[in-house]
């Protein structure tokens, strides 16, 4: 790695860590109901939400009630963005006069947007109007992201409660995380977004007359109908317009990941400097870290929470080390054909296909790092175009189950579902029963964690196999071989882990990927949900165990590396085949000459 890159990712963890502490300390204020001047401020709001909608703040739910709530208010999610996008061409908001997109397109993106996923198998600005990204997309990045972190908040006082039935409600959650956590920050980094540079407007597209005339080739039907290519020549070129900082704000800040334009972050109208770059990683990573001084402070001991935040910490260094230093050492292919891939300055050198030289190497891989750490998918490179190896972090990321840090709520809740796990094991090695933070660890605690943490590899490798083996999968590779089943493995990954990223190589946008991948989305959301929640219903009904002599300290060194060690033996253990097929043999054949 260059003094640059580890300046970068000092720079970046060094701030990140100053915001953890007030943040992570407002968001458990919050969802206390303690009296914050935001709160008194849209206090009203928040009341005349609760009525319209019938829901009393005051009363509880049990889990089976609150995961009820959650999984009916996100179908009727799905069911609305679908008819918005059948319907766009007759609603408001469309200076392009867009049509509808498929049927199967709309359902895998109606799935996709509810479950923070954001899977784009279209192209964002030729297929959504304005209408639809506000409307309908936008929204559901606010709704998805507040319902990641409403179930880790369950979770917590699942932990934190003893001897109780409840475990919140989920309609005074959701709109307090929404109303007093995502909106004002989102707000905030937009217009810190449109400072930049990053556009936000209703208009049409515009056309710009080029400096220079440029030919390029199309297919165009001939007299018999059938396509040939043709060259064109043009001297204007169209430049997309729309609300676009808005969006970009609240996909970064709610690792969601949708891009407005189908270049994603790597687009100067999404991402135009360094700064916004630095920007929209913070975002991605400010609600996630956070949240671990939340759990830490609502359960009463802050070191467990900076202990499951070291933990992340040191399983993201090496992973974005690795990333970095692959793509410095640049493509072995290109080095024999005598053609130096050095740095010549700060941006370029190595391996920059597929890479902003704006950004260069170092922040191209700490977003993917990030992104693909987190359940954002937002890419600011592309990722098919990494060597190998630096394909192989974000798709391990991934694997890990995005807890490095994680999505907002998502990579917490999936954390301590792994130190869950983590104490069972230690508890069985030591003959004691495992317990966690005063709370036993029984058979349906380890049931339900266990559903939590297996159905993502099930439904991903199930999906991968499925689609390898039908003509229906195998027709969108373009790149058969090791790095074709890379593409197609990465896909089902993404999908299970509502990530959103690809290897673009994949021609998704087909009957078959977008039913089967949203149907995919849909289970690695879910489940795991429903499954967490069952944990936090039991936790929270349990006694507390006082602490003795023989209780394991879940804030130290120890703890830190029992937990690091459980991450990596289940993500190892489940996906090291499906790796060595993938990007681990097309590594070895591309340094073998």
């Amino acid at each position: 790695m260059t003094g640059e890159s580890w300046g970068l990712l000092a720079l970046f963890l060094g701030v990140t860590l100053l915001c953890v502490k007030p943040l992570g300390l407002y968001m458990a204020r919050v969802m206390e109901g303690a009296p914050l001047w935001p709160l008194r401020v849209a206090g009203g709001l928040e009341r005349r939400i609760y009525r319209l909608c019938g829901t009393d703040p005051a009363e509880e739910m049990g889990w089976k009630r609150y995961a009820t709530a959650l999984l009916v208010f996100n179908a009727l999610g799905a069911v609305l963005l679908y008819a918005l996008q059948r319907l766009q061409y007759f609603l408001p908001l469309n200076p392009q006069h867009l049509t509808a997109p498929s049927p199967d397109s709309a359902f895998n993106t109606a799935i996709s947007f509810i479950t923070n996923t954001n899977w784009q198998s279209y192209i964002p600005e030729t297929t959504m109007s304005y209408l639809s990204q506000m409307a309908g997309l936008a929204v559901q990045n606010f709704l998805s992201a507040a319902t990641g972190i409403v179930v880790a908040i369950a979770l917590i006082r699942g932990l934190a409660r003893h001897t109780a039935r409840a475990i919140g409600n989920f309609w005074v959650d959701i709109t307090r995380v929404t109303l007093y956590v995502l909106l004002p920050i989102a707000f905030v980094l937009a217009l810190a977004l449109v400072s930049q540079g990053v556009i936000q407007n209703f208009s049409a597209d515009k056309s710009a007359t080029m400096v220079e005339p440029v030919t390029y080739r199309q297919p165009a039907p001939n007299a018999a109908g059938h396509p040939v290519m043709q060259s064109v020549t043009t001297s204007t070129q169209i430049l997309p317009m729309g609300p676009v900082a808005s969006q970009e704000s609240i996909k970064e800040l709610g690792t969601n990941g949708g891009g407005f334009f189908n270049a994603n972050s790597a687009h100067p109208y999404e991402n135009p400097t360094a700064l916004s770059n630095f920007l929209e990683m913070l975002a991605i990573i400010l609600i996630p870290a956070s949240l671990t001084y939340t759990f830490g402070h609502l359960v009463g001991d802050t070191r467990q929470g900076w202990a499951v935040l070291a933990a992340m910490t040191i399983l993201f260094v090496p992973l974005y080390s690795l990333a970095n230093y692959s793509e410095q050492a640049g493509n072995p292919r290109i080095a024999v054909l005598g053609v130096s891939q050095a740095a010549t300055s700060l941006q370029a050198g190595g391996n920059m296909e597929g890479k902003e030289v704006r950004f260069g190497i170092a922040a191209s891989t700490l977003f993917a790092t990030l992104t693909t750490g987190t359940s954002c998918g937002a890419v600011n490179s592309m990722h098919d175009s990494y060597t190998p190896l630096g394909g192989f972090v974000p798709l391990f990321n991934m694997m890990l189950g995005e807890v490095v840090f994680g999505g907002v709520g998502t990579g917490l809740y999936s954390m301590l579902v792994f130190a869950i796990i983590g104490v069972f094991i230690a508890g069985l090695m030591i003959g004691r029963t495992p317990e966690y933070l005063g709370k036993k660890i029984e058979s349906f605690e380890m049931k339900m964690a266990a559903i939590a943490i297996l159905v993502m590899p099930f439904i991903a490798l199930l999906g991968t196999a499925v689609a390898v083996s039908v003509k229906a999968g195998r027709s969108g590779v373009a790149n058969p071989g090791a790095h074709g089943f890379t593409e197609i493995l990465y896909a089902f990954t993404s999908a299970a882990n509502n990530n959103g990223s690809a290897f673009a190589g994949l021609s998704a946008d087909t009957p078959f990927f977008n039913t089967v991948l949203g149907i995919v989305m849909w289970l690695g959301r879910y489940w795991p949900v429903v499954a967490v929640l069952a944990i936090a219903g039991s936790l929270a009904a349990k006694k507390r165990i006082p602490v003795t002599e023989g209780t394991m300290p879940t804030h130290g060194p120890t703890f830190i590396i029992l937990l690091i060690g459980t991450v990596l033996l289940v993500g190892a253990l489940t996906f090291v085949p499906a790796l060595a097929l993938g990007p681990i043999v097309e590594h070895l054949m591309l340094w073998s000459h």
